[in-house]
């Protein structure tokens, strides 16, 4: 193998949800890429991801990782939401390109700061929101840029879940260095699929609530967003939804798109399945497919059946390393990610004060 051509070596720090299901299976199946490091200080952990990838070494801590900087080419940050700007902080001193999972940082002041941070030292910093290559927003960005729909009007996109019993853990917590709730979990996948599609916001205005008994932190969400151009998102996170929504619904001068089901890629990884494995992966069932027409409902049969495109998770790392090695751009930018924690700081105080927010 030429020295162009051998794997760069990335290092993942956190093995729970986010690295085992997401990162750790994505960075293996990337070309150029080679997953060389887990960082869990949990001994299960440790030995599900040597039992997994046999290739891969395990260490307790952080600062174990970091004292190898020389050996590795890119560090992934898929811990806890609280660690990500520490960690993230002294990746890029230490000399090392970043990815970090969402939310990047809990202000988009602290995001700013590290996209600084990482242009002073030359250096990649991307941040992880794989929902921009599910398949319903590949579909309907196709649809949008095909002007299928006409002038977009209003976009409603609904995250829902039914999980009447909080899980616990730093997710549900309600201390607010934890930076958990739904908002800024689920939110920053609704927000920033909305800023990709239609572009700045100049106003908000929010409801967050906690219905659950027990539970510490927002569990029932919903943003509303008008864009500069004048299209208004009406964004929806959910953990109390006992009937879930459309999770699309797209309305314009032309026709709507209207489409349900969450993209198949989460459940594919959860299950074990690899990308690389099937030629179907990211495909989902015609019966999901979603509808475009007018002046019908698609429930009664309204209008015509849109193919949904694959979900493509994989295209994020081979972007990543395309972008480690100069031949192309970065795909999520911390300064794309901080103009969505732009919206949710501003949805938390609107839904705090009452208020909208101008931005």
């Amino acid at each position: 193998m030429t020295a162009a051509a051998t794997p760069l070596r990335v290092g993942l720090i956190g093995y729970g949800l986010a690295g085992s299901v997401f990162h750790a299976p994505l960075i293996a199946a990337a070309e150029g890429l080679a997953l060389d490091t887990v960082v869990t200080s949990n001994p299960e952990r440790q030995a599900q991801a040597e039992a997994e990838f046999p290739d891969v070494r395990t260490v307790a801590t952080p600062e174990e990782l970091f004292d190898r900087t020389a050996e590795l080419d890119l560090v992934v940050i898929a811990s806890p939401n609280r660690t990500h700007v520490p960690l993230a902080t002294t990746a890029l001193k230490a000399g090392l390109p970043v990815v970090v999972d969402k939310p990047v940082a809990g202000t988009a002041a602290e995001a700013r700061e590290l996209a600084a941070l990482a242009e002073e030292r030359g250096l990649l910093l991307s941040v992880f929101q794989n929902r921009r290559w599910d398949n319903d927003f590949l579909t309907l960005r196709k649809l949008l840029a095909d002007g299928e729909l006409g002038d977009a009007w209003r976009f409603e996109s609904r995250f829902e879940r039914w999980r009447p019993q909080p899980k616990g853990g730093w997710r549900e917590s309600g201390d607010p260095a934890e930076i958990g709730g739904l908002l800024y979990d689920l939110g920053s996948h609704v927000v920033d699929q909305a800023l990709v599609l239609f572009g700045p916001a100049t106003a908000v205005y929010a409801e967050a609530v906690i219905r659950r008994a027990g539970a510490e932190t927002d569990d029932d969400t919903f943003i509303a967003v008008t864009h500069a151009n004048g299209v208004r998102s009406h964004l929806y996170a959910s953990a109390t939804t006992a009937q879930l929504g459309p999770r699309f619904r797209v309305l314009g001068s032309k026709a709507g798109y209207v489409k349900y089901g969450l993209d198949p890629q989460e459940d594919a990884l959860r299950k074990g399945e690899r990308p690389g494995t099937s030629a179907a992966w990211g495909e989902e069932p015609e019966s999901l497919y979603g509808r475009i027409g007018a002046g019908e409902s698609p429930v009664t049969g309204g209008g015509r059946t849109v193919p949904t495109l694959p979900g493509d998770y994989p295209a994020y790392y081979a972007a990543v390393a395309r972008a480690l090695r100069g031949e192309g751009p970065n795909p999520v930018t911390a300064l794309e990610a901080a103009a969505a924690l732009d919206v949710l700081e501003a949805a938390r105080r609107s839904a705090r004060d009452k208020v909208t927010v101008t931005l």
